[in-house]
């Protein structure tokens, strides 16, 4: 699953740890999940959507054709 955080963090002028402090998660589960390394669950995702006032569709994008 592709995502927009990492842009949707730049233009809020937040670093990795600011993301992960607000929704409780770690540094690295920001990096792994911005790297596509990880796919969040459905509340982590909603907190992280939340953060940028977006509706989840708007921060993450599912592929058509990936992994049923």
């Amino acid at each position: 699953m592709k995502n927009r955080i990492k842009d949707l963090r730049k233009a809020a002028k937040m670093t990795q740890e600011d993301l992960a402090v607000q929704v409780g998660v770690s540094r690295q589960s920001i990096i792994a999940i911005e790297s596509g390394k990880y796919n969040p669950s459905l509340e982590l995702a909603y907190n992280i959507s939340k953060v940028f006032d977006c509706i989840i569709e708007e921060v993450f994008i599912l592929e058509e054709g990936g992994e049923e």
